[in-house]
């Protein structure tokens, strides 16, 4: 039996928990351990990492995020939260009012980013603290005051010491969030391998394109194919959109944004199954079965004697390799043709498919 699976909890949920354990701390509530509202109406209990008030009367509390078992890049990073009352001093540059009635102010501190280009789900020049987290934080914030009979009003900063590294490793760069992470989440809890997290990065990135003006979108299956793509196409990093395994999602996302032109860039076997129609690519919807791709090539007219030759293999990669070696490059770009076909019809927009070979070079284009 399959071991199921362990889900964890968001940044903005960590966030949230850390923001109220320091407003608490501020009236000399430190405790070890807070409990938060999330969106459904339950309640969490985190363990506090630390909780802290300094000469100046600062709080400090944070939160280590256990994301489960998905394979987050904030896994075990330490998600910090800063408290202090205002008392009629300014707000620190960059803060956004999260409460009018409570007059809580929020901001990014190292290792939590900006946003400098337009199309995300906050403003540009606002800390990249996505709507959810913030309505999390001031939830919690909010219930923090009232048990602690706060009357003032207070600065939440969130950061996340190693941020501005970890966000190396993530797509930020492109969507335009400098200088560090973005503090996300939509249910404050992160699922494995989510695909909510993946389609709403595919959204966000074709919301940036479209904000920049851009009609032609690029989705790619990974950084392999992506490469290949950036080296015959003359297109800006806006127009790269990194759709993984999601390939009818990021269509259809497509048409929906709008855009022109469709370039779809993957390696075989990925070109494959979308040529015969598996909504989608990820081996854990299914292998590509050879001897289902060797019937395949038989309807696009692969003749008995090319047949013959892939009678017995097991891989996708296996069948490229003999077509290659047969010289039968018509066959390829027939594949191709089918992936083509396939993309027009669930976009109903034009499609140009690019196969991109293991060096990331791209070998057919159709």
């Amino acid at each position: 039996m399959a071991k199921r699976l362990r889900s964890g909890y968001t940044t903005g949920a960590c966030a949230a928990a850390a923001a109220k354990a320091a407003t608490l701390a501020l009236a000399g509530d430190c405790g070890g351990r807070v409990s938060i509202p999330f969106p459904d109406g339950s309640r969490v209990d985190f363990e506090l990492c630390r909780c802290l008030v300094d000469e100046n009367g600062v709080a400090l509390a944070s939160v280590v995020k256990d994301a489960g078992d998905d394979p987050d890049v904030t896994n075990g990073a330490e998600i910090v939260a800063q408290a202090r009352r205002l008392e009629g001093r300014v707000a620190a540059a960059g803060s956004v009012a999260l409460s009018k009635r409570k007059k809580i102010m929020l901001r990014a501190g190292n290792g939590v980013g900006t946003v400098t280009k337009p199309g995300l789900a906050v403003a540009v020049g606002e800390p990249a603290i996505n709507p959810v987290p913030r309505r999390m934080i001031c939830e919690a914030v909010s219930e923090a005051m009232v048990s602690c009979g706060c009357p003032g009003n207070i600065e939440i900063t969130i950061s996340v010491p190693a941020g501005e590294e970890l966000a190396a490793k993530t797509l930020n760069h492109r969507l335009g969030i400098v200088g560090g992470l973005s503090i996300l989440g939509t249910t404050g809890i992160v699922r494995p391998v989510s695909a909510e997290a993946w389609t709403a990065t595919i959204s966000a990135s074709m919301n940036v394109a479209r904000e920049m003006g851009l009609r032609e979108i690029v989705l790619s299956t990974g950084r392999t194919s992506e490469r290949g793509a950036q080296a015959v196409l003359a297109l800006p990093e806006e127009a790269y959109a990194m759709m993984g395994d999601y390939l009818h999602f990021s269509l259809k996302e497509a048409a929906r944004h709008g855009f022109a032109k469709i370039h779809v860039s993957a390696m075989w076997a990925k070109v494959m199954k979308a040529a015969m129609g598996i909504p989608q690519t990820h081996v854990r919807y299914g292998a590509l079965e050879a001897d289902e791709a060797v019937a395949f090539l038989k309807k696009l007219g692969a003749p008995s004697g090319v047949l013959a030759k892939l009678a017995g293999v097991n891989t996708g990669r296996e069948i490229y390799e003999r077509l290659t070696e047969l010289g039968r490059a018509d066959l390829i770009e027939a594949v191709c043709r089918a992936a083509k076909g396939y993309g027009e019809k669930i976009s109903r927009l034009p499609v140009s498919v690019y196969l991109v070979d293991g060096h990331g070079k791209v070998v057919t284009r159709v």
